[in-house]
């Protein structure tokens, strides 16, 4: 019989029954769960200064310190990971066969759908004693397949790795989490054969216990778009969900000629890009693997392409996404908290700062993104500033992009394309947004160059 574990990690997500989990080990003696230990927004639990001796900083500048502090102790100790936790320890992680990996599921409508009335209410956790605030949210297809996605390459990421390294995971679902024997088996697999019973935690209820159309205001799209999605192409997770390296949900394809397939990479010219798509007929989005697949072989001579943006334009890009953009908060707390970005205060915008903040804001931007992509920072890589070299890597199990084009030569590009196609007349390209002056100074074109060094190489662009 192999040696007990000494440690343990819960690999979930959000809104799949991980506190639920906690609370079960964290009432068996000599067990602990350090919660979300190295979520980069806050440190185990929500307004916790310290965890097992160190401060959010010290976490950040050493995580390995953290992780040997808490998985190298005498007890049964783990704590809970999720996709888009500190990327630095993930490997640590998996290459330590005392460490029992368990692994937490759930219906990702369900995980969805909880998630976004956590959001609404406020409403994180709820016992016996509490109301629940009554709340219906809007299914968004687009931020569905993201989520989905993410949480699939994570799923996938962590089998991989347990299959190559010969080590076994213990799966739990969602259901899972209320049943005893369950409860039993796992401790039982983690070493702790001592327990006769494991009970779960009874302080924590179900918070939405309501039909799904009660909760979901456009229920009726939502079933619409679940539909899309092939079932009989999610065997390979045991949560059947499709795995992808590409987010096919983001292509666009127009049935101009012999058609034309618009691969996006993010930050670049997609806006330019889709509207001028829009000029040659009807455009469909939101597609499929299936759908893609099937739209590919009804299109003989079609072409695919992508569109590259130098590295400095697109990284301003990004910047000013996250700067002005409703939806990124997060971002702009996580820059300006953890990674030394000078983001200006809620409510400023890009365009009310002088060009000579701006620029130092850029700077200092540039410099995150070169320590994001050395994996020397607790942040996921978002797509807005990830290396356009491993974007394109992606697209290859999807479809295989046959034109990449340069911002700088759209024009000529989607000329050619057109006529490749058989479009005669092709529409105009809208011009690009202006962009400031200080983006071609050396101090700013050097720190691009740093940060994105595979990409200058990769494609060859003009440092």
């Amino acid at each position: 019989m192999p040696d007990p574990f000494r440690s343990f990690v819960i690999f979930a997500g959000m809104r799949t029954g991980s506190n639920l989990l906690e609370a079960t080990l964290n009432a068996i003696k000599y067990v602990t769960c350090f919660g979300e230990a190295f979520n980069p927004y806050m440190l185990g639990w929500p307004d916790k200064a310290e965890l097992k001796g160190f401060t959010a900083e010290q976490r950040d500048a050493d995580p390995h310190a953290l992780l040997n502090a808490i998985l190298g102790a005498s007890n049964l100790n783990g704590f809970r990971y999720f996709f888009d936790h500190d990327p630095r320890v993930f490997d640590a992680i998996m290459d330590d066969p005392s460490c029992g990996k368990i692994i937490l599921t759930r219906n990702p409508v369900d995980s969805y759908v909880s998630t976004q009335l956590a959001r609404e209410t406020n409403q994180w956790k709820l016992n016996e004693t509490e109301t629940p605030i009554p709340a219906r949210i809007t299914f968004d297809p687009a931020e569905f397949r993201e989520t989905l996605d993410a949480n699939i390459a994570f799923l996938t990421r962590i089998q991989r790795r347990l299959q190559t390294s010969g080590q076994a995971g213990f799966w739990l679902s969602y259901d899972d989490l209320r049943d005893p024997e369950v409860m039993t088996g796992m401790m039982h697999w983690l070493g702790r054969t001592d327990l006769a019973e494991v009970r779960p935690a009874s302080d924590q209820v179900p918070q939405n216990p309501r039909l799904m159309a009660h909760k979901v205001e456009n229920f009726e799209q939502m079933q619409a778009e679940l539909a899309r999605i092939d079932p009989f192409q999610l065997h390979k997770l045991p949560n059947f969900e499709v795995p992808r390296s590409a987010d096919v949900s983001t292509f666009s394809v127009v049935d101009g000629g012999r058609g034309l397939l618009f691969q996006p990479i993010f930050g670049g010219p997609t806006r330019r890009v889709e509207r001028w798509l829009g000029s040659l007929g009807p455009v469909r989005n939101g597609l499929s693997q299936a759908e893609l697949a099937a739209w590919k072989r009804d299109h003989p001579g079609h072409r695919s392409f992508t569109s590259l943006a130098h590295p400095t334009r697109r990284a301003w890009t990004a910047l000013c996404v996250f700067i002005d953009g409703p939806k990124q908060r997060w971002v702009r707390d996580l820059l300006r908290e953890r990674q030394r970005v000078p983001v200006p205060p809620e409510g400023t915008k890009m365009a009310d700062l002088d060009a000579g903040t701006q620029r130092a804001l850029f700077l200092a931007f540039l410099d995150f993104v070169g320590r994001n992509l050395n994996g020397q920072t607790t942040m996921p890589t978002h797509r807005l500033w990830a290396s356009q070299s491993e974007i394109v890597a992606g697209f290859v199990d999807a479809a295989v992009p046959h034109v990449m084009l340069r911002d700088d030569a759209l024009p000529e590009g989607l000329a050619w394309l057109c006529d490749a196609v058989g479009v005669d007349d092709p529409p105009e390209l809208s011009p690009p947004a202006g962009m400031p002056d200080f983006l071609t100074a050396p101090e700013v074109r050097a720190a691009a160059h740093e940060a994105y060094l595979r990409d200058y190489v990769a494609f060859g662009f003009d440092p």
